[in-house]
């Protein structure tokens, strides 16, 4: 008799060394232009929608709305009001 492994559904990555629970795909939102970070207006734990707005930046006397690409989880949160960004920053880290 040959057993055979189940496949996990296709959002499903890898297993989580900590738990052995599987994790779910992210989604890493990065600083597209210099600029300096006005607002935060999300946290850790909260849930997006693609569209959302993640954070506002000022480049150039301009505010540029950053936006969620992906309905999920923010898993974490690498920017604060008041600093100064580049591109290739990481802004969040959503979980879909």
């Amino acid at each position: 008799m040959v057993v055979q492994s189940v496949e996990p559904p296709a959002l499903l990555i890898g297993k989580d060394s900590r738990k052995g629970a599987w994790k779910l795909a992210r989604e890493t939102v990065e600083v597209p232009i210099t600029g300096k970070i006005i607002s935060v207006d999300v946290k850790v734990g909260d849930a997006v929608k693609e569209g959302d707005v993640i954070c506002v930046l000022e480049s150039m006397k301009m505010e540029n709305p950053m936006l969620a690409p992906v309905d999920g989880t923010v898993v974490e949160v690498k920017v604060a009001a008041d600093q100064v960004v580049k591109p290739g920053d990481v802004i969040a880290v959503i979980e879909y």
